[in-house]
């Protein structure tokens, strides 16, 4: 069905990179990079480099694509799969289910179609187990190996469904990879995932925070502009709107405790808040600025890019967010955990003024500091509820913004408060 795919856009000819094709019909597809994982979390941060790990976006992504529809609409053709029953399966069940299961797993190449035609097809084995724990990870359920309630959920979405999210995706992979450089760092909404490639391998991932359901994350494309370490936060007058005014309003102490200004103006006089009547003033008034520190909402850095939504990447004081499966809780912007191995990767790929020593001075001290990046990397936050990538993994995440269906590739997918 699929040839094998190499990376379009190498940075060395001398060292190309070839990764496996997708996987023909009753051939398991590749399995999901091992590693040590958090029993609570279905993704994790981590630095990859070196284990030549295929990105979700690269510029072979489309064919990847076209490649995952092809397999989906010959199961669709061939009758899709049926619902399993609601019971939890684990290594060393055995009995119908187990051998229903099997069947499930065949079908959609997790496992090899001779699997069926062993003594043992019946008993829930090790081979199985590592099929389920792929499934997991490509449908971003806790990779456990256990076969429960949310695995099923996953399971039990019929193959036509799969497909349409397939179809859905393709035209935002086409857009997304456009242009796209040898240096990226791409983010996942649905998925809440980013992560840092170069040369078609993927560097690291992290876990992020994106926006909530009533404030989403924009899909865009630009390029890494400048950092910010401990930067101020000019704080949107949507979120003082929604969220600083009312919060004062309840408690005269919040500014002050967070270590808010207020001033006259962006360039303007700081005032006196409590002189101000905040039920008659449009928020638009005043400019709102977070000072730099520990309690600052954007932590020790901020990457900037271009865009048209005033987004940005950056730190968090609240890194306990990291620690759930569910991420949707900014007001847009992407906070993302281990944030320094990001900026650092940035920084050892461009032009840096910036030594290793002047780094690490930096980023202990409290002091404000804007860094320009020379050429930095390009950015792309995309909406991708199934993707393929050219190892032959084919993922799919829920579609929580609401946006399949309806054409949605770029832009903010409704009324966004960044």
């Amino acid at each position: 069905m699929a040839s094998t795919l190499a990376l379009g856009a190498a940075a060395h000819a001398e060292d190309p990179v070839i990764l496996n094709p997708l996987p023909e019909p009753g051939q398991a597809p590749a399995k999901p990079p091992t590693a040590k994982r958090s029993s609570k979390l279905a993704t994790q941060t981590e630095i990859v480099a070196g284990q030549i790990q295929a990105p979700m976006l690269s510029v072979g992504s489309a064919e990847a694509m076209m490649g995952a529809i092809a397999m989906y609409e010959e199961i669709v053709w061939g009758g899709g799969w049926p619902e399993l029953d609601e019971v939890t399966l684990k290594k060393g069940a055995r009995g119908e289910a187990v051998l229903a299961l099997r069947q499930r797993l065949v079908a959609e190449n997790y496992l090899p179609f001779d699997s069926l035609q062993s003594e043992n097809a019946s008993r829930y084995d090790e081979e199985m187990a590592e099929a389920v724990k792929a499934f997991q990870v490509n449908h971003g359920v806790i990779p456990s190996g256990i076969v429960a309630q949310k695995t099923l959920a996953q399971l039990n979405v019929p193959a036509e469904v799969r497909l349409d999210s397939l179809r859905e995706n393709l035209p935002r992979v086409k857009f997304y990879a456009a242009g796209l450089g040898d240096l990226s760092i791409l983010v996942n909404i649905p998925a809440t995932q980013l992560e840092t490639v170069e040369y078609g391998r993927v560097y690291s991932r992290h876990n992020i925070v994106v926006g909530k359901l009533e404030r989403p994350s924009p899909s865009l494309a630009s390029k890494v502009s400048d950092i910010n370490f401990n930067p101020y936060w000019k704080i949107p007058a949507s979120i003082i709107a929604r969220d600083i005014v009312p919060k004062y309003l309840e408690d005269r102490s919040y500014l002050d405790v967070n270590h808010i200004r207020v001033f006259d103006g962006v360039d303007g006089p700081e005032i006196d808040p409590t002189l101000i009547d905040w039920t008659l003033t449009d928020p638009e008034r005043y400019f709102f600025r977070q000072e730099p520190g520990p309690h600052n909402s954007l932590g020790s850095v901020k990457i900037n890019f271009p865009n048209d939504y005033m987004v940005y990447m950056h730190d968090t004081p609240h890194r306990e967010l990291f620690g759930r499966n569910v991420r949707f809780e900014s007001s847009g912007c992407v906070r993302i955990e281990e944030v320094q191995t990001v900026v650092r990767w940035i920084l050892d790929r461009t032009a840096s003024p910036l030594d290793p020593l002047s780094y690490e001075r930096l980023i202990t001290s409290t002091d404000q500091f804007d860094l320009p990046v020379d050429n930095g990397p390009d950015v792309r936050w995309m909406y991708r509820t199934a993707w393929a990538t050219e190892d032959g993994r084919v993922n799919f995440r829920p579609d929580v913004y609401n946006l399949d269906g309806t054409g949605f590739v770029m832009g903010e997918p409704h009324s966004s408060t960044n």
